[in-house]
């Protein structure tokens, strides 16, 4: 073997020595580079997906914040009364409902309570009759007034009206109609007020219960009590109304959440509080959740001190009539769940003009079985910014499909002469479910 073989093959084996060692040192330390790259992978990653939670907090807050905006320029737009008109819309009407309104066409409130009493109680079968009817003076708003709290429980039954000590002709007829079922204990028709016997002998195929009491705040504190007795409590929580003349319109929009719920109206004075009124409340032993309606100028500030002494009260006020209803209609006490809380879409609203608010007794019922809806004042029928922004708060909007609502529905009640057709048309709009880009129902 010559010497270049030899020193051929040493250096062959050398670099055989040092590959295998490179390989073992690259084994060895691969996984290091790895777990460290990936340790930094994760690092950046880790750090990657905290500022992208950041960003998208953010963009949260701002999508958020931007809806709000938008929430409040859509309410803004929506508030706003219609600046052109076709004179020519209320010409040759065949209908007196729209698509969002149903219209109770008459201004008379014994008519009016026959008509809702149909709508309300079809009465077709057991199903939809009602339990009891309630027989109420159409001379006394007051009397009436308080008699509405009878109407859910026990009667689940409609508020008709006598006149001058008589049962009008209608108003037998729609008690024959109905074939009330009977309450609890199988009264058919409570009479609230004072009938002859000639008029009671009307009835006597019906089981009768009356309430003969004619000063309102005593009458008042008797059905609060005949209520208590039937339902085994007294209910903690009361509405307080004035029961004069001047504030007729401040305590008649209590007629549709007493026709809703078990809460009774009691009567003050402007200026003090009838005896039966403290002995009813008495009843809740100082622990009275008292709902006040009315301004100063309606129910005074010392009758307010006063009724603070048979426990908690709050004051619903608005500044005229339109603003007290709606007041009342989005006022809420979460604590006792009293009140109707509407600021949102997909309500029932029941609409009468201040020049007709007798009605608003009649239309009751309205808020008691369908579309459980309060009442909203309009002002000599027609709509004030008030109402505009009211119904503003209640404007359903849809992303992509309006099948799925929330939907809104109104009840008017009145003739044409007392709440224009133009008046009805604004209601339905403001109503209508529109998309939420408010680009129109195109696609849709």
């Amino acid at each position: 073997m010559g010497i270049n073989t030899i020193k051929k093959r040493f250096f062959q084996g050398g670099l055989h020595m040092i590959s295998k060692l490179l390989r073992g040192v690259l084994v060895a330390v691969l996984p290091i580079f790895i777990i460290t790259g990936c340790n930094n992978q994760n690092n950046d990653h880790n750090q990657m997906d905290h500022d992208s939670k950041e960003m998208d907090g953010a963009n949260m807050d701002m999508s958020a914040n931007d809806k709000d905006k938008d929430n409040k320029t859509n309410e803004m737009e929506f508030a706003k009364p219609p600046n052109s008109f076709n004179r020519l819309a209320s010409q040759n009407m065949i209908v007196t409902a729209t698509k969002n309104v149903t219209r109770i066409n008459t201004d008379d409130p014994i008519e009016l309570s026959v008509m809702v009493s149909q709508t309300v109680w079809p009465a077709t079968h057991k199903e939809n009759q009602p339990g009891g009817i309630i027989l109420v003076p159409v001379e006394s708003w007051q009397i009436a007034l308080a008699s509405v709290d009878l109407i859910h429980h026990p009667s689940n039954g409609p508020v008709l009206f006598t006149k001058d000590q008589k049962i009008p002709d209608a108003v037998l007829k729609e008690i024959n109609r109905l074939q009330p079922l009977g309450t609890a204990d199988g009264t058919q028709i409570m009479v609230m007020g004072n009938l002859g016997k000639s008029e009671l002998d009307k009835l006597k195929n019906f089981k009768l219960k009356q309430i003969s009491e004619t000063d309102p705040a005593a009458f008042a504190k008797e059905i609060d009590q005949f209520y208590s007795d039937i339902a085994g409590k007294t209910p903690q929580s009361v509405m307080i109304g004035s029961l004069e003349d001047k504030a007729k319109l401040y305590t008649l929009i209590a007629a549709n959440w007493i026709a809703h719920m078990e809460e009774p109206l009691l009567y003050v004075t402007a200026n003090d509080i009838p005896q039966p009124t403290k002995e009813a409340l008495q009843q809740r032993k100082g622990k009275a959740n008292i709902y006040l309606l009315g301004p100063e100028s309606v129910i005074s500030k010392e009758v307010e001190n006063e009724l603070k002494s048979f426990g908690t009260v709050v004051r619903i006020a608005g500044d005229t009539p339109v603003q007290q209803s709606v007041s009342f209609a989005t006022y809420k006490d979460e604590k006792t769940k009293f009140g109707w809380g509407l600021n949102n879409p997909g309500h029932g609203v029941s609409f009468i003009s201040t020049k007709t608010p007798e009605l608003a007794i009649a239309a009751a019922p309205f808020s008691h079985l369908g579309k459980h809806a309060p009442l909203i004042w309009l002002e000599n029928g027609t709509l004030t910014k008030d109402v505009y922004e009211f119904l503003a708060r209640l404007k359903p909007t849809f992303t992509d499909d309006p099948t799925v609502g929330p939907y809104n529905h109104a009840f008017l009640s009145g003739t044409f002469r007392s709440i224009s057709y133009q008046t009805q048309g604004i209601i339905d709009e403001k109503l209508e479910i529109i998309p939420a880009t408010g680009e129109g129902h195109a696609g849709h």
